[in-house]
């Protein structure tokens, strides 16, 4: 049962339980509370560092921002208007707070908006799903497009945005750099002849790509019922991170044991055997870390790239309240950054998860 629980918390990133539960079970309580405290209680201590440093800087830019508009106050309209000014300030009016890093209880109290923003919105949706239920199954009947919400998207609508958008930002660039990295690999005149294009293309700003493909869809799709800023995203995101794909399958396929080539020639293997049942298994350790970076990409330059085509995703949210300038703006934003962060660690986790699923052991292969 023991056993079974470790393999568990490990499986599921939390390897820092690991000595508690060894703990718990009595195996060699001294070295397993020193493990605990390493992994489990530093880490924690850290992040109450991480926020009490966070606390302090916030406190510091506050008082400073407040002094200075006390201070403008003051010149422009007088003292009375600078009294005014540090009393609306004391009394944590809206109207007159410094608009400075947000504390960490600010940001939390932005992400309770945010959620409580969506459950609103949510509900909204719902009841405007139950007003044209009859209407929309009328046309559907007629063959017609049935009426849909049109009011904004909500926060978690956003993620839900941004995380569609990568995944499908993520496939395009696996489908177009597994299978040329393949067939580069598989030839050295291949791999010297096309380095040159890699090597320009791989460091091109994501701004550039999507400049690029906002040329192309514009010129090659007028249909307005297709989301064109959905598809210019994704494909900029593809385009963008496919590369290090490309190298490493390039470099995994060129790298296979000669044993095993040598083995596939003996047995004559055809082309497409020789490719899924020896490259490919041999190679698929270096192409799972040229995806995980991709991946890593791909979620790293889809804010830009969402931003600028007008996506409706986390992008374009903190662009947004980027603009918009309220007084819980820079609070909301410092969620997204949090939510950013987070996404981009799971998305390496579930890949790493992954890559661990598809090792191999050379035996197998040979």
């Amino acid at each position: 049962m023991k056993d079974k629980i470790i393999k568990a918390i490990r499986f599921c990133g939390l390897g820092f339980l690991e000595p508690l539960i060894r703990l718990i079970n009595g195996e060699e309580p001294k070295k397993n509370t020193t493990a605990f405290v390493k992994r489990a209680l530093f880490p924690l201590f850290s992040v109450i560092l991480f926020l009490g440093i966070w606390h302090s800087g916030a406190t510091y830019l506050f008082n400073k921002e407040a002094d200075r508009k006390i201070e403008k106050a003051l010149t422009d309209q007088g003292e009375e208007a600078a009294v005014a000014m540090k009393t609306c300030i004391e009394s944590g009016s809206v109207s007159c707070q410094p608009n400075t890093l947000p504390s960490p209880k600010q940001v939390w109290g932005a992400y309770l908006a945010l959620l409580a923003d969506h459950k609103l919105i949510a509900q909204k949706k719902e009841d405007f799903a139950k007003k044209t239920e009859k209407v929309n199954a009328k046309r559907a009947e007629n063959g017609q497009d049935p009426i849909s919400y049109t009011g904004r998207p909500s926060f978690v609508d956003q993620i839900k945005t941004s995380i569609k958008t990568v995944f499908a930002g993520f496939l395009l660039a696996a489908f177009i750099a597994i299978p040329i990295g393949i067939i580069i690999g598989l030839s050295s005149t291949l791999r010297t002849s096309f380095n040159w294009l890699i090597q320009i293309f791989k460091p091109v700003s994501p701004v550039v790509w999507l400049l690029l493909v906002f040329m192309i869809i514009k010129t090659l799709i007028t249909d307005p019922n297709i989301d064109k800023s959905f598809m210019i995203s994704f494909i900029s995101v593809g385009l963008c991170a496919m590369w290090a794909t490309l190298i490493n399958t390039s470099m995994g396929v060129s790298t296979v044991d000669k044993d095993f080539m040598n083995v596939s020639k003996v047995l004559k293997l055809s082309v497409g055997k020789n490719i899924f049942k020896v490259i490919l298994p041999a190679s698929i350790p270096l192409i799972f870390t040229g995806l995980r970076i991709t991946l890593s990409v791909a979620w790293m330059v889809l804010i830009a790239i969402e931003l600028l085509a007008q996506s409706p995703g986390l992008g374009s949210f903190v662009w947004e309240e980027f603009q918009n300038g309220a007084n819980d703006s820079n609070a909301k934003i410092i969620v997204a950054m949090f939510v950013i962060g987070f996404i981009g660690f799971a998305l390496d986790r579930i890949m790493m998860t992954i890559q661990k699923f598809m090792s191999f052991d050379k035996a197998t292969v040979a």
